[in-house]
């Protein structure tokens, strides 16, 4: 390999000094152009107004009983009035309401027990103008604890009739 000193190197390829127009024209006109297209924005639609908002209706919820009992609460009674405006909402819907107890009692007399709730739940959906064709019963007693548990807190959230779509 052969060493050149930079006079010989700058004789042998003769470099020309770089004028400043030629530099300024080969970067700024380039850069002007990549500006004007950055800054051609069009104007901008504004967005669509949002949809309505839609109307909610409550949906099915449990309601509780007192131990051994299968008399309705008040608490159930508001319960079961927006279960009814639920039905009414949802014309072509049928529900299951199935009556669950605690864990204390017999199995026999927890599906006794659960069935008088459920049918008592239904009663009053009915006395609310829900069409009986449209509501099934069915007791489970013990069987399907909701809260698992053996104090007064897990009993009470197991007293219930449960609302399930069809």
């Amino acid at each position: 390999m052969r060493l050149i000193s930079y006079k010989k190197l700058k004789k042998e390829v003769k470099m020309k000094p770089l004028k400043t127009s030629s530099v300024l024209r080969s970067l700024v006109i380039p850069g002007m152009i990549f500006l004007g297209a950055c800054c051609n924005e069009k104007p901008v639609a504004p967005p669509p107004p949002p949809p309505p908002p839609k109307v909610v209706v409550p949906g099915l919820g449990d309601v509780f009983y007192d131990f051994d009992k299968s008399e309705l609460r008040a608490d159930a009674v508001e319960q079961l009035k927006i279960n009814a405006n639920w039905m009414r909402v949802n014309g072509s819907r049928k529900v299951i309401i199935e009556g669950h107890c605690d864990e204390r009692g017999t199995n026999e007399y927890n599906l006794a027990l659960g069935e008088r709730r459920a049918n008592s739940a239904k009663d009053q959906m009915v006395n609310l103008g829900v069409e009986p064709s449209r509501l099934k019963t069915i007791s489970y007693g013990e069987e399907k604890p909701f809260a698992e548990g053996h104090n007064e807190e897990a009993w009470a959230q197991n007293r219930r009739a449960h609302f399930v779509e069809e």
